[in-house]
């Protein structure tokens, strides 16, 4: 089929990247499980040599993702980190990165542990506030990287606005794109020259797998990452790309029950006197809510909330039985983590208070139960505080 944006992305979800096998005929993308392909005579081959290269179902998986994201290019890699890793590879010493202040841990470690080491150098700025991206750009800088909803606290950034910023000065704009997933949000759409995503996440669906991608329409840039990929080697399987694209054909369904299942619970959350702060996009308090209104689709499903203590954290969490305690997010099950201790962890407790992730800072991944189900759960928990 087409993959371009002429159909809806429901119909994209299920069909987009699919060809039918052509030996057997199978509707379902085979798992192309093998590292190496036969030639027929030294340099001759059918277009694929060695899987960490190229591999059929890999590649099936790219051009789904490409599709989704209204792109031309899909590059796969092995995790969200390994594709932030692989694009931060592009760059070399001396050069600059504006990053969101807000950003998930495990991107804040790797920009500030890992590549300062190699003499990148990073910004880490609240882009809510598009002034503040302008300040930090320096005639060095070759990246901004945005997180749209940010992880954990849900900052929302001007992404068009931000996008033209960094055109002007010929930088190089990507949107982790992970929170919202392509059915909310569209970042290619809106000026970035490249969106990721941790497929780990809401496009599997079903915590069964890690896996990461970047999707790009510039194919300078996809060559570029291409080479990376290979050369690198931060690839997935060809079982975990069967399981992405698998997860892939129900994303359109999942978003919206996992949406309806957030409003219900940030309704919920409004009513308890001993939540200090609600961190949601879809509140019409929210900071970022025009913005979000105006530049995505959707409100997604995360929800952050502060009550305040470490010890009435701990009461809350340990009193449910249907949210588990668990980092990750965006899978059919609901999910509960205290970022200070886990996903955030590696940020430095100065920052995480800068930020606003207390001791009594709450995260919470709405899945796709019974939403009565999930509010007595929540009940139960706050009958403990």
């Amino acid at each position: 089929m087409k993959k371009d944006k002429s159909y809806g992305l429901g119909t994209r979800a299920v069909h987009g990247g699919v060809e039918f096998d052509p030996s057997t005929g199978a509707v379902m993308t085979p798992i192309y499980q093998t590292s190496t392909y036969a030639q027929e005579a030294p340099g001759v081959h059918k277009g694929f040599e060695y899987s960490r290269t190229a591999n059929p179902t890999r590649q099936a998986l790219e051009a789904s993702l490409a599709s989704l994201e209204g792109g031309k290019f899909g590059i796969a890699f092995a995790s969200g980190m390994a594709s932030i890793s692989s694009l931060t590879q592009l760059f070399s010493s001396g050069d600059h990165i504006v990053c969101s202040d807000d950003v998930y841990g495990g991107t804040f470690r790797v920009f500030d542990k890992i590549y300062r080491n190699f003499g990148l150098k990073f910004s880490f700025v609240d882009t809510s506030d598009v002034k503040n991206i302008e300040a930090a750009l320096t005639p060095d800088t070759k990246l901004l990287w945005l997180e749209s909803p940010t992880n954990p606290t849900l900052k929302i950034t001007d992404i068009a606005a931000a996008a033209k910023i960094a055109k002007s000065r010929g930088i190089m704009i990507g949107v982790d794109n992970t929170f919202m997933s392509p059915y909310f949000q569209s970042p290619l759409d809106l000026g970035a020259d490249l969106v990721m995503h941790s497929t780990t996440k809401y496009i599997a669906g079903h915590s069964d797998l890690v896996g990461g991608a970047i999707i790009t329409s510039d194919a300078q840039l996809a060559e570029k990452l291409h080479f990376v990929q290979n050369a690198a080697g931060a690839v997935p399987g060809p079982m975990d790309c069967f399981l992405t694209l698998r997860g892939i054909k129900t994303l359109h369904l999942r978003m919206e029950r996992h949406e309806r299942n957030a409003g219900k619970i940030f309704e919920f959350l409004k009513s308890r006197k001993t939540v200090k702060k609600i961190y949601y996009p879809g509140d019409p308090n929210h900071p970022g809510h025009d913005i979000q209104k105006k530049q995505a689709r959707g409100f997604g499903a995360m929800i952050s909330f502060d009550v305040e203590t470490l010890d009435r954290a701990n009461k809350l969490m340990s009193r449910l039985e249907i949210f588990t305690i668990a980092e990750s997010l965006g899978g059919v099950e609901s999910l509960i983590e205290h970022p200070a201790i886990m996903t955030h962890a590696s940020v430095p407790p100065e920052n995480r208070a800068a930020l606003g992730i207390t001791d009594g800072f709450i995260r919470l991944s709405i899945g796709v139960e019974d939403i009565d189900d999930l509010l007595e759960d929540l009940e139960r928990g706050f009958e403990a505080i």
